[in-house]
């Protein structure tokens, strides 16, 4: 049975949350709210406080200061509870590489105290879920990257939580890979399942996120659905111009008066403006002459480096 009916409003809730290791601040005062069914994102470089803020709600790890609700519930007074109702993926895997695929699953299962029937019938489930069934006898140590990552997901999902935290879910993996996973989120969040996800990577945020917090040096920088921060920060389009090290900085002045805004990057300078096409025409007829040149489209990263200054991943 829910902690929290959806009805008694966000199934998660922060206002001022501060966590302080010393004189450093991990978390610095902020304030969300997660939505029954949604699938919510931090997003923002390694150390910006995306993982202390999971651990937090996950009732792993004491809050400084400020207030915070998880189904209803103080973490630091009911956590017991709370977490019975959390699944949890972190950073790095921590199954059990010397017992099989099935058996980790059974495992875990144990330890939440579910019936071995039960179990064993939810085994089945979690296995053609995951698409694991051809290697449930096999021990993990013998699986690929993303074979392990799926398997975790699976074990988090043994008790049917009603929120999934995965922390940095497809670092590491290759392309092919990550669009699995991210194909196994998208049929969990279709039964209802509420996602939190960490992560750095701009594309897996869009991907996945319905809303979500850009985070940085413990702060929230902005918050909305993607295409909304996108839309709020960024032009359309981007000019990925390079001319070589020793002139990107050289050119900046000329560059930043055909547009509305540039940034100087080592290796590229890029240029935000609706129509790119006839801005990359300009930079031609000023006998710029780059050496290479890519429009696209605008994205996360984009809104990144316009609301602190860098890229996400450095």
């Amino acid at each position: 049975m829910s902690v929290k009916d959806a009805s008694q409003g966000p199934l998660i809730s922060a206002k001022g949350l501060r966590k302080e290791y010393g004189a450093f601040t991990a978390v610095d005062g902020i304030d969300f709210h997660v939505n029954k069914g949604e699938s919510f994102g931090f997003l923002g470089p390694n150390g910006a406080g995306k993982s202390t803020t999971m651990r937090i709600i996950a009732a792993t790890l004491t809050r400084t200061a400020g207030e915070i609700t998880v189904l209803g519930k103080d973490p630091e007074k009911s956590g017991p509870e709370i977490r019975a109702h959390l699944g949890v993926v972190p950073q790095q895997d921590n199954l059990d590489n010397s017992l099989t695929v099935e058996d980790n699953l059974y495992v875990y299962g144990r330890y939440f105290g579910l019936s071995k029937k039960y179990i064993r019938t939810k085994i089945e489930e979690l296995l053609t879920f995951a698409q694991l069934e051809e290697k449930r006898g096999v021990k993990v140590e013998a699986l690929s990257g993303g074979m392990k990552r799926r398997l975790t997901i699976a074990r988090a999902l043994v008790s049917e939580p009603e929120i999934l935290m995965l922390d940095e879910p497809t670092t590491g993996l290759d392309p092919q890979a990550r669009h699995i996973l991210w194909d196994r989120l998208f049929r969990l969040k279709e039964q209802g399942v509420t996602l939190l996800i960490t992560t750095h990577y701009m594309d897996e945020a869009e991907q996945l996120c319905d809303r979500l917090i850009v985070m940085d040096k413990g702060k929230i920088m902005a918050e909305d659905s993607p295409a909304g921060l996108i839309k709020k920060y960024s032009t359309k389009e981007v000019l990925e111009v390079r001319f070589g090290s020793d002139r990107n900085a050289q050119y900046s002045d000329q560059l930043r008066a055909m547009c509305e805004r540039i940034e100087v990057l080592p290796d590229r300078v890029l240029m935000y403006s609706d129509d790119c096409e006839e801005l990359l025409h300009q930079v031609v007829l000023a006998g710029l002459a780059p050496t290479t040149s890519l429009v696209r489209r605008s994205s996360l990263e984009d809104v990144f480096l316009r609301l602190t200054g860098r890229t996400l991943v450095e």
